[in-house]
């Protein structure tokens, strides 16, 4: 059933626009850029327009603000975390999708900030977007650690551009290295099956990939999400302690960090979405009038509104038209 959803999906996944998950088309990349100012501190969650990305470089790192060791680095619209400890530097998603030389770039940049080998490299979830491209790491000693199901996902794909974990869990594991603790957790199903939340308890951080987008309205990632599972997810989220969240995508406006109002404003989206599209697929409208009817005024001025609605409509039909 769920093949069926993807497949009746792929019509609309020429859109463009600010969604979920969603991949920015990389093209050729210029040279990386020298570590930037700080990362912003998060503003409260707003629907403000887009920020312009034209000015932006493909490659940026940027310290997080009030941090002494933690990193962002950005490739095009995907991003990940870094953190450097006197003993070595624990990375995350080598975020180098259809960009040969992106596991490498992110590599160098790591080396920009310090002479310290890459311990670890840790996966948030198995989709290729955020995990591709992690050869660098690997030739260069690094240990790749990801949920048990992103071993499971990976392994009957084979795919050239991505490297297997090394060690899978389940639950939760803290890794610890030079005075820097780093927590993994398993919530549950949500935007996928192996996606996990990372978190560094001493500067209240956590790193979180597609399920909690900030500032934005979720696009194209809906397609094979976990609707209902997602939201208890969130909430298991809010009852974790931490007060600023790296989001997989930047943050909108102006690649700023989530908050917990940004996870209250997301679980209420998708709380809504599903209500509106329960009764109309109740009233056996799904697909077509469904799809047609469905709206979410309350989000219209969020950046990826348009591209992004009839992603959550296409997957809340499939939830309340066929039970799926």
């Amino acid at each position: 059933m769920r093949r069926g959803l993807l497949l009746s999906t792929i019509a609309l996944t020429a859109m463009t626009g600010a969604a979920w998950a969603q991949a920015q088309a990389p093209g050729a990349q210029p040279p990386a850029a020298a570590p930037a100012p700080s990362a912003q501190q998060p503003a409260p969650a707003a629907p403000a327009a887009a920020p312009a990305q034209a000015s932006r470089p493909q490659i940026e790192t940027k310290k997080v603000d009030g941090t002494d060791n933690v990193y962002i680095f950005r490739n095009g619209n995907h991003q990940s975390m870094f953190v450097v400890t006197k003993d070595g530097v624990i990375a995350t998603d080598p975020v180098a999708y259809g960009r040969p030389t992106g596991g490498q770039a992110y590599l160098d940049e790591i080396k920009k900030v310090t002479d310290k080998p890459v311990k670890y490299v840790v996966y948030s979830h198995h989709h290729f977007d955020h995990i591709a491209g992690g050869k660098a790491f690997k030739d260069a000693g690094a240990r790749f650690i990801a949920h048990k199901n992103v071993r499971t996902r990976l392994a009957p794909l084979k795919d050239p551009n991505t490297v297997m974990p090394d060690e899978v869990f389940d639950g939760k594991k803290t890794i610890k290295l030079g005075g820097t603790t780093l927590e993994l957790s398993y919530h549950g199903l949500n935007h996928s099956d192996s996606t996990i939340v990372m978190r560094l308890p001493k500067e209240k951080i956590i790193f979180v990939v597609d399920t909690i987008p900030v500032g934005s309205v979720p696009g194209r990632g809906m397609i094979d999400m976990y609707p209902l599972e997602t939201e208890q997810f969130i909430k298991k989220v809010l009852a974790m302690d931490w007060e600023r969240l790296i989001p997989g995508h930047p943050g909108a406006p102006n690649g700023r960090l989530g908050t917990k109002k940004d996870a209250e404003d997301q679980l209420a989206l998708l709380q809504e979405a599903s209500a509106e599209m329960k009764k109309l697929g109740q009233e056996g409208k799904c697909w077509d009038a469904a799809e047609k009817e469905f709206k979410l005024q309350k989000y219209a001025s969020w950046p990826g509104y348009e591209n992004g609605l009839p992603f959550i409509a296409r997957r809340y039909c499939a939830l309340w038209g066929r039970g799926t």
